[in-house]
């Protein structure tokens, strides 16, 4: 059921705008799940990925491996990451591009932007979890 009629529910018009969206929007939708730990200390369910935060795969053919963010690759919608490689036929090894959607984030890169990102979404996170008790209570 459509909800707003002011957005497009197209299947083309939509898939149009995610593949030809810039760079700044592409950084927002190549975001990971925070892992168990650090949901749980930042109050946060996802974060952008970027270069230097330590991840793990959790869906794919290389499941379980984990290492540092090498690369974010927006322009094809991958991520290198250390240790997650293979040999090509003249003998040099290559990264092989994972999608952040099939990683989880264990340790963030942090820095005073993502500090605020953190803090500004955990503040609208404590208050939806608020409202939602208010609500329970209530009813």
């Amino acid at each position: 059921m459509k909800y707003n009629k002011d957005v497009t529910s197209s299947r083309r018009k939509n898939r149009k705008t995610h593949l030809t969206a810039s760079s700044h929007a592409r950084r927002l939708i190549m975001t990971a799940p925070l892992s168990k730990d650090l949901k749980g200390k930042h109050d946060c369910m996802t974060l952008p990925i970027r270069k230097d935060d330590e991840v793990q795969i959790i869906r794919g053919s290389h499941k379980g491996a984990e290492g540092k963010v090498v690369a974010v690759r927006r322009k094809s919608w991958v991520i290198h990451i250390d240790r997650v490689t293979r040999d090509k036929v003249n003998g040099a090894t290559v990264h092989i591009g994972v999608h952040p959607s099939n990683v989880v984030i264990t340790s963030i890169k942090m820095d005073k932007d993502r500090r605020n990102m953190l803090e500004r979404r955990a503040k609208g996170w404590r208050a939806h979890k608020e409202r939602k008790e208010a609500s329970k209570e209530s009813a």
